[in-house]
């Protein structure tokens, strides 16, 4: 959408594309590519710098965009006329506004890719209801007024048109804001998460279609005829794209498998199809963005050839493009034109009006229907919350004349209920309401501000951005204060919480949690060690896909698909094709006697402990196995997949309420599942003393009972005299410290009792004196294929290794040790952390 003239009325002489140089006197920034690349990357690391800041506040990336416009527009920085003449000169903005534009149209076509209409169906009257208030209620406080006001409104604006831009500004709520906050507080899961959504996709439809007809009703026409002619033709366009696109994606979508890569000419043709149809509808006289957005709603939206041309669109779109729109709007904004208490004052009825509607509107309908108040208000909050798509329309009624008025009909409507409710208040309304006495000494009032309004078009545009800016802002800290289900979690009571127990036969139950598809081989062949011999309940596994929350669309898309409170979700609903992860723990399943749930959580690596927490509380696991953040090279050495990832296993062993193991991964039986027949694996534990070196000791155990699995147990002790590193240990301690001992000692009878006739076990007590003596005796196993350790064993042993190696504080020192570039070893390590029920707290 060009800004012609919006800093100039001149028409500027157009830019050459490229300079020859510095070096031969050529200005840069007097050019259009230099000063498009130099125009960008400021956006860029503005809004990318402000969206750092606003993180910690859980704020969407839309508000450090619309702001970063903002202050790089005359409000701020542009307040500098040098800087604005210099880096956004009145002719570079043609090439600015339709660079915006592009971003805008396929932006718009992903926003319509992604609409399941099959979930609208399923989300029943309540969603359906609850879209209808939030679009009826606010066109109803305009319109109640507007017949009284029509004779103030200036002849040349076309009624009709104006009241529609001024119900889709009011009523509509921005679907990837929303999706955005949602998925961030964990609410798309929930009741009112699921009908937040579908309301607004609803909601989103049906204001799409209101602003399609407002543009064309909108104008200057030469004939009365023509606004008639311009909706037909829409009408047209849409049912020739659903006859002519729409089995056309279907025949692609159904030629691309998955596994396989998607054909680049059907990328290419989509692609192209959309700037055709946005050609198409701009030619008819609606926007180009209404043809994008039909033909991303005809885009089959499951399988390989959606989420292949959202890989292809979708960063360089969301990261390139569309922050150009919002300097776009940035560069008609100008905040310095508010001024004074009226001023601010219309600022703060303008928001009253725009939030009142659809809040009160969404809470009436959701009370209705007979939800909880707290969730009822929540919906109200959430269904309010603007961003992009309210710039879209702004700037559409912007240039189309329609800005002025909007505001005006917004004071009078506002001014006329506080009348309303004046009088009520004062008596009731007096028999000569219906000769609208009183209304015309309010209408003759107000009417004298119409000229200064036409004047300040600019103040009107930055009062309505401040408005979208600011109703969104409040959204998250509103819902947060009202209604947040993660608070309301009780602990589940169940008793088997780690893997050592008295009754060896109940089932075990583990989480197994992987970032990528490198960590499934070694994880399947874990399970397959773990699932013990008949004689026990079958291993139930849970296995979990994490993914980062991003800023792209189709995470959202995959979080939609989600069901319970909050929590990962199951992927049964999908066909079996559908994702290689599923099948291979399908084949595992198929093959073994084990059960194996796959899920996928998305969520911010900030909370992501609390996916994988309340997932092992609500699964019943003993134990949690997580990947460790290094993965192992070519050459043998550990490389760091990702820090933060770190941060997140920190926390889960913080917070979890059972068993938690941190799986260091070398390649546990090669790059494929070994078959039970074919396992062949020599497992290592190593045991100083203490809890966790027990909960290692009873996963070994069972480990042992697989036919293909020899087990080895270490035991180290000290000798009575000790040399070289010398460790001293409190006289207080010696109490907890014998208790210890006698726990361990009793495991350890037990545990040879019970496998003392059999021969894949070996069972061997080492006597050493010092750190260096214990390293030797590991060394001497580092051809194992897997180590079992506890986190943090207990002894004075253990004290020396900290004082060797321990960089890594969530594998303890032994784990430390074992990952250490100079201890070179094949073999993987699983360190393990045993839940202990903690002291309740004070507070």
């Amino acid at each position: 959408m060009a800004s012609n003239g919006t800093l100039g009325k001149a028409c500027p002489a157009p830019m050459k594309p490229t300079s020859n140089g510095v070096f031969q006197e050529d200005n840069p920034l007097d050019f259009a590519l230099p000063l498009a690349i130099l125009q960008i990357c400021l956006v860029l690391v503005v809004t990318r710098f402000l969206a750092l800041l606003l993180k910690p506040l859980r704020q969407p990336r839309v508000i450090a965009e619309i702001l970063g416009g903002i202050l790089l527009g005359p409000s701020a920085l542009g307040r500098n006329k040098s800087y604005l003449k210099a880096i956004f000169p009145p002719r570079s903005l043609t090439v600015l506004d339709t660079l915006a534009t592009i971003g805008l149209l396929f932006f718009l076509f992903l926003l319509g890719l992604e609409l399941n209409f099959k979930s609208l169906r399923q989300t029943g009257k309540r969603a359906v209801s609850i879209a209808i208030a939030g679009i009826t209620l606010p066109f109803a406080l305009g319109i109640g007024s507007s017949f009284a006001l029509r004779a103030t409104i200036a002849k040349s604006v076309n009624a009709t048109s104006f009241l529609i831009f001024m119900g889709v500004a009011l009523s509509i709520t921005a679907f990837p804001v929303l999706a955005r906050i949602l998925a961030e507080m964990k609410l798309l899961t929930t009741d009112v998460g699921k009908i937040a959504m579908s309301a607004a996709a609803i909601n989103d439809v049906a204001a799409w279609i209101l602003l399609a007809l407002a543009i064309a009703l909108s104008g200057h026409h030469i004939s009365n005829v023509v606004p008639l002619w311009i909706f037909l033709s829409g009408c047209g366009f849409v049912i020739c794209s659903i006859i002519l696109f729409s089995p056309i994606f279907k025949w692609m979508a159904r030629r691309c498998h998955e596994g396989e890569p998607v054909n680049e000419m059907y990328v290419c043709v989509t692609l192209a199809a959309v700037l055709a149809a946005g050609f198409v509808t701009d030619a008819i006289g609606i926007h180009a963005m209404f043809g994008a957005f039909v033909l991303g709603v005809l885009v089959p939206n499951e399988g390989p050839l959606a989420g292949a041309l959202v890989e292809k669109v979708e960063d360089l779109v969301s990261g390139l493009f569309l922050p150009l729109f919002f300097v776009s709007s940035g560069l008609k904004t100008n905040v310095a034109t508010i001024r004074g208490i009226q001023s601010w004052g219309l600022l703060v009825l303008v928001i009253f009006t725009a939030c009142f509607g659809k809040i009160f509107g969404t809470f009436l309908v959701a009370k209705i229907c007979k939800m909880p108040t707290r969730e009822a208000l929540a919906l109200g909050f959430l269904m309010n919350s603007k961003g992009l798509v309210e710039l879209i329309v702004l700037n559409i009624g912007k240039d189309r004349k329609v800005m002025l008025y909007f505001l005006y009909i917004t004071t009078l409507s506002g001014a006329f209920y506080t009348e309303l409710l004046n009088t009520w208040y004062d008596g009731g309304l007096p028999s000569e309401f219906g000769n609208y006495d009183s209304l015309h000494i309010l209408i003759s009032t107000l009417s004298n501000a119409l000229y200064i309004l036409q004047v300040l078009n600019d103040q009107t545009f930055a009062i309505m951005v401040l408005m979208a800016l600011f109703t969104t802002f409040i959204t998250t800290p509103l819902v947060m204060a009202v209604y947040k289900p993660a608070k309301r979690t009780e602990k589940i009571d169940y008793k088997h919480r780690t893997i050592e127990r008295k009754n060896l036969s109940t089932q075990l139950r583990i989480l197994a949690c992987f970032h990528s598809s490198r960590n499934i081989p070694s994880i399947i062949n874990l399970f397959e060690a773990s699932r013990g011999t008949e004689k026990h309940e079958t291993l139930c596994v849970y296995a979990m896909h994490l993914m980062e929350l991003s800023e792209r669309s189709s995470a959202i898309l995959m979080v939609q698909k989600s069901r319970r409170n909050g929590l990962p979700f199951w992927n049964k609903g999908q066909s079996s094709g559908a994702n290689h992860v599923v099948v291979a723990f399908e084949a595992f399943q198929q093959l073994s006697k084990v059960i194996v749930r796959s899920m996928t959580s998305i969520s911010s690596l900030s909370d992501m402990h609390e996916d994988i927490c309340a997932t092992a509380e609500r699964k019943r696991a003993a134990i949690i196995i997580l990947p460790f953040h290094k993965h192992q090279r070519l050459d043998g050495s550990l490389e760091t997949t990702r820090a933060d990832f770190r941060g997140v296993n920190n926390k889960v062993l913080e917070h979890a309420s059972c068993s938690v193991g941190i799986l260091v991964d070398r390649g546990l039986g090669g790059s494929a599942h070994v078959s039970a027949s074919n396992v062949s694996f020599q497992i290592v534990v190593l045991f100083f003393g203490g809890h966790d070196d027990r909960e290692a000791l009873a996963y070994g155990a069972r480990m042992a009972e697989h036919p293909g699995i020899k087990l080895t147990v270490v035991r180290f002790s000290v000798e009575s005299t000790i040399v070289g590193d010398t460790v001293r240990v409190d006289a207080a301690s010696n109490l907890a410290t014998s208790k210890l001992i006698s726990a361990d000692e009793e495991i350890l009878a037990n545990f040879k009792n019970i496998f003392s006739q059999d021969n894949s076990i070996e069972y061997e007590e080492r006597a050493v004196a010092n750190a260096t003596e214990v390293i030797a005796a590991i060394r001497a196993h580092s051809r194992s294929n897997l180590f079992l350790v506890g986190r943090m064993p207990d002894g004075e042993l253990t004290l020396a290794l900290q004082g060797v190696k321990n960089e890594y504080t969530e594998l303890g020192p032994v784990g430390s040790l074992l990952t250490s570039p100079e201890f070179s070893t094949t073999a993987s390590v699983l360190v393990v952390q045993q839940y202990r029920e903690k002291a309740p707290s004070d507070d």
